[in-house]
């Protein structure tokens, strides 16, 4: 490559990570939120103390919260279907609340009382099929709630000879509501802990899941994959690390080519440390990237090879594109919109 030419790729590198962020704060609240929703010009939420609401896009003014129990209640979960929220707490007993799009009426439409439900992500695809995913069971094995448009299959309450078997203290992490990802037909969800795998299923065997190995950070209770994204049904990304050793930074983003079969580890050393959250940016088919944690959010350009910080602003969990330039945060006591420039 010719001096000239690598002078220009140079400035040209610098000038594409020389991305900033403008805030802007969309609510302030006593809540912990973990878990987003983008309708209706909306973003909507579930946190601690089983508070439910929204905030509009275009005028914070505009806002609604709701308590979903009298019970103070911690929900890391909200999926939405054509017709609903829905939202489960973490602990024992689980319990599903419907909250209807037109009317926000509240209804307990579903209730795990087994000692072991710990709900950690819960999602919809377009076509209203939902997967909800627990902790294992007390035998060690999944225990999903899984419905299938348009009505709910078995949700759960039997054990399937497809479901994997977890290896002890493998489990997975309620920190973002994105351990699942969906496109087309596919279904993944990620596990941490003792083990980092990811399970695979399609649609038309929804209760005989793949298991694939990862080689993610794992081994302690603290360690594994905390959240997934698939731009489609072969490219993919995972996130987490080691929740409290934040600031390592070894095999804790990696991404796969083959749709989740196989794993590559990618910036390991080289990026800022643990993430809760990680997400495609929209028709940039795979090349860029937001991820975001307690500490910082991060930005790759190179599918995810190399990554650079863009903002040093704490205690943000949880993040969502809503369009090509702007993006939705959320976490400790704040929602806030950030757009790139």
């Amino acid at each position: 490559m010719k001096k000239s030419a690598l002078i220009l790729l140079c400035l040209l590198s610098q000038f594409i990570f020389a991305q900033k962020l403008e805030t802007e704060i969309l609510l302030k609240d006593k809540i912990s939120i973990r878990a987003l929703q983008l309708y209706d010009g909306k973003v909507w939420y579930s946190g601690t103390d089983s508070k439910f609401g929204y905030v509009s896009l275009k005028d914070t003014a505009d806002k609604k919260q709701m308590r979903l129990s009298d019970e103070k209640l911690e929900f890391r979960t909200l999926a939405q279907s054509s017709r609903y929220f829905e939202a489960i707490n973490i602990l024992s007993p689980a319990y599903l609340f419907r909250i209807d799009k037109r009317s926000l009426k509240v209804s307990l439409f579903f209730t795990d009382k087994k000692k072991t439900a710990f709900f950690d992500s819960f999602i919809y695809d377009r076509f209203d099929r939902g997967v909800a995913i627990s902790d294992p069971n007390e035998f060690g094995s999944a225990n999903p709630l899984i419905f299938s448009n348009p009505a709910p299959s078995d949700i759960g309450k039997k054990v399937k000879p497809g479901l994997p078997k977890y290896f002890p203290g493998e489990a997975h992490f309620a920190a973002s509501n994105s351990n699942i990802a969906m496109k087309g037909n596919w279904v993944w969800i990620a596990t941490g802990g003792a083990k980092a795998r990811i399970f695979k299923f399609h649609w038309n065997s929804f209760y005989n899941w793949k298991a694939y190995e990862t080689p993610f950070i794992q081994g302690t209770s603290s360690q594994g994959i905390y959240s997934i994204d698939f731009y489609d049904k072969n490219f993919g990304i995972a996130v987490g690390g080691d929740y409290t050793k934040q600031a390592e930074n070894i095999n804790n983003i990696a991404t796969t080519n083959d749709g989740g079969e196989t794993w590559q580890i990618q910036a390991s050393g080289q990026n800022g440390g643990y993430k809760t959250c990680v997400k495609f940016r929209p028709k940039s088919k795979g090349k860029d990237i937001i991820a975001v944690g307690d500490q910082n959010i991060e930005f790759s350009q190179d599918y995810g090879k190399t990554w650079k910080t863009i903002s040093e602003e704490k205690g943000l969990y949880v993040c969502e594109w809503i369009d090509g330039n702007t993006l939705v945060f959320a976490g400790k006591d704040r929602i806030v919109k950030m757009t790139l420039h």
